[in-house]
């Protein structure tokens, strides 16, 4: 493989000096002014240029920054023949410049500290190819993941359509209670996330049903076992699955599976478990409806004991009008968008055999 190889400098002498210099190994290009050098690397993947400071109209350093972003790999030597300290230390700091020498130089060195230039050229490249195929694999990875969660949501939609409304709605109640505790925008996706899917590891065996209805009650949770545990197995969901296996336990250390208790429990599990409750109180299946204010006494009389007292804080703060069907539901909106978004990418950019 052969090198290109840009050499810039306003002085003809200097410019065959270093083409004669460097000509056997790369494949050279010279330019005598900076728009010149411009030029030539709109047209050609330059390895390495070598360009003087002092030049009429455009410097080397800024000459260097105009290119920046078009050769992001390229290598940049400066050459100067005057002392200029704050504009070298400057174009260093922000990887401008690999190296710089002071006329006169000498060739034995130059040569040398190219071919180390080359080199790292070379690492360059091979750097940013693993970045872009990391990348790659981060976004397929992502596709996959948003696409197993959708596949749930829709799944969840299928079994019961009212189950799947309540999930909405702890979604936009879990999410406005973890904006008041001024949580983080990734946070408060993954909760998102986790409130939509929370139905996972709601527990049946509490309730008395005949036997076929308590057949078809054991298999349900077997399903959402499975669904759970395949979550579990996905590092990308593992606070996803951890948050919504959790949120039986109580703030006491009374609850389910493990017996947590305080900041043990992660605090998305505090947030949905009361966002859950909140919105079964307020429209429950088989039982009146309670009112905001009814709500909140009985989640305060339960707070410090299955209660997070400071998520039954906030929930407090917000308006009553959090239940609002008419209300917009922004963060189960977004996720919904989104997961239909990688469906649709699939079908316009379907997977490679």
């Amino acid at each position: 493989m052969t090198y290109k190889l840009l050499i810039v400098d306003d002085e003809q002498p200097n410019l065959r000096l270093l083409q004669r210099l460097f000509a056997s190994d790369y494949e050279c290009f010279i330019a005598s002014s900076a728009p010149a050098a411009i030029r030539v690397l709109e047209q050609h993947d330059v390895a390495i240029i070598i360009t003087d400071q002092r030049m009429p109209g455009m410097s080397g350093i800024e000459l260097l920054k105009a290119t920046a972003q078009l050769r992001p790999h390229m290598v940049r030597i400066l050459l100067t023949g005057y002392t200029d300290v704050e504009a070298l230390v400057e174009a260093i700091n922000c990887g401008l410049v690999y190296m710089y020498f002071t006329k006169p130089w000498n060739n034995d060195d130059l040569k040398l500290k190219v071919t180390r230039a080359r080199d790292h050229y070379d690492s360059n490249k091979k750097r940013s190819a693993l970045t872009m195929a990391n990348d790659r694999l981060s976004q397929k990875l992502q596709g996959f993941t948003l696409k197993l969660v959708k596949s749930l949501v829709e799944m969840a939609r299928s079994r019961h359509e009212d189950d799947y409304n309540h999930a909405l709605r702890v979604c936009k109640h879990a999410s406005a209670i973890a904006r008041k505790l001024e949580a983080s925008e990734d946070e408060i996706n993954e909760l998102a996330t986790a409130a939509l899917l929370h139905d996972l590891n709601r527990s049946q065996a509490s309730i008395t049903v005949p036997h076929c209805a308590a057949v078809e009650s054991s298999a349900q949770q077997t399903h959402a076992e499975c669904e759970l545990r395949l979550l579990e197995s996905i590092p990308e969901l593992a606070n996803v699955a951890d948050m919504i296996r959790m949120q039986r336990e109580n703030f006491d250390g009374s609850g389910d599976p493990i017996g947590l208790g305080g900041d043990q429990i992660p605090l998305g599990s505090r947030i949905i478990r009361i966002a859950d409750e909140y919105d079964l109180m307020l429209r429950p299946k088989d039982s009146a409806p309670m009112l905001h204010d009814e709500a909140m006494r009985f989640l305060s009389q339960q707070s410090g004991r299955l209660f997070d007292p400071k998520v039954v804080d906030a929930l407090s703060q917000l308006s009553p009008d959090i239940d609002d069907p008419n209300s917009k539901n922004l963060e189960a909106e977004m996720i919904l968008a989104d997961l239909n978004g990688v469906t649709a990418a699939s079908q316009v950019h379907p997977a490679r055999s």
